[in-house]
């Protein structure tokens, strides 16, 4: 599990972003499946309002994430990437891998050898 630092940097970088995020599942026939959602932080996990679809998805494909988008293209967005849970019309999503991602060439190459320009938070 990440640390409380790490945790609340996520948090500080989904806020200071002030987009709408996206949960991201994959339905039975292996395409993604992508909705506007509503984000509560809780002690270390992330609780996503969900449809009916997205909690089936969860409860059979817990691998999932949740993306901010960039408000420009000058800007980063954040992808949190973890396994969830279903909590009731929730999904309880605890992050494994975080990163802050923008299109184009990076002003340094990366180490993970992300072609685009990318700040690892987690992972």
């Amino acid at each position: 599990m990440q640390s409380i630092d790490t945790f609340a940097s996520i948090r500080a970088e989904a806020e200071r972003l002030g987009t709408v995020p996206y949960l991201l599942t994959c339905g039975e026939d292996g395409r993604p499946h992508a909705v506007a959602t509503t984000i509560t932080w809780r002690d270390g996990a992330l609780s996503v309002k969900a449809g009916r679809r997205s909690l089936a998805n969860v409860a059979a494909r817990p691998l999932i994430s949740v993306m901010w988008p960039a408000p420009d293209a000058a800007s980063y967005g954040l992808f949190v990437d973890g396994a969830g849970s279903v909590d009731g019309d929730c999904v309880a999503l605890t992050p494994s891998r975080a990163v802050l991602h923008r299109s184009g060439e990076p002003a340094t190459p990366s180490a993970s050898g992300c072609g685009s320009d990318c700040r690892p938070l987690l992972g």
